[in-house]
C-alpha cells in the first residue's frame, strides 16, 4: 500500500501514519514524517577585480522563465547576519532598501534583475549575496553567490 500525493504543497507537511488491522495478529501501524522544502537554492561563487563593477545574475540556471514577472529580493548576509538590498515587484520599479552605508550609493538593478555593485571594495570579500525568486506562493528560488574580491 502506498499514498500517492499531487500538487504537493508546504501544507502538507506534518507526519503521516498508515495503520490496518490484521487477523490474528492485530493493528499494525507505520509513521513517516513528510517535508516539503519550499525553496530551490543553488550557491556560486563569484570572482571580482577591486574597484571594477561586480555584476551579479539572479538566477544562473534559469533560461526559459521570465524573472521579471515575479517578485524578487536580492539580500547580502554576513556572519548571519541578513539585510535586505533591493527589493521589485513586477511592473514596478526597484525599491532600494539598503540601510547600510556599506551599499547605499554602490547597489542598482541591472537588466534581467541583476545586481550591479561599483564599486567593489575589500568590505565586499566573503559577503554572501542572494536572489529570492517567489515564483509560486509557497516556492522559492534562491541563488547565492559568495564574492570574492582581488587586488592587482
Amino acid at each position: 500500500w502506498a499514498l500517492h500525493l499531487k500538487n504537493v504543497t508546504v501544507s502538507l507537511s506534518g507526519h503521516y501514519e498508515c495503520s490496518f488491522a490484521t487477523y490474528p495478529y492485530g493493528t499494525k501501524a507505520a509513521k513517516i514524517q513528510l517535508i516539503v522544502k519550499a525553496e530551490e537554492e543553488q550557491h556560486y561563487l563569484k570572482k571580482v577585480w577591486l574597484n571594477e563593477t561586480l555584476e551579479i545574475p539572479c538566477l544562473e540556471d534559469v533560461t526559459s522563465e521570465n524573472v521579471s514577472t515575479y517578485p524578487l529580493k536580492w539580500l547580502v548576509s554576513e556572519n548571519g547576519r541578513k539585510e535586505e538590498l533591493v527589493t521589485k515587484e513586477p511592473s514596478c520599479p526597484a525599491v532600494y532598501r539598503n540601510s547600510s552605508t556599506l551599499y547605499r550609493q554602490r547597489v542598482r538593478l541591472g537588466l534581467n534583475n541583476a545586481l550591479k555593485i561599483f564599486p567593489t571594495k575589500i568590505t565586499d570579500d566573503n559577503r554572501v549575496f542572494s536572489c529570492h525568486v517567489v515564483y509560486h506562493p509557497e516556492r522559492v528560488k534562491k541563488n547565492s553567490i559568495t564574492v570574492r574580491v582581488f587586488g592587482k
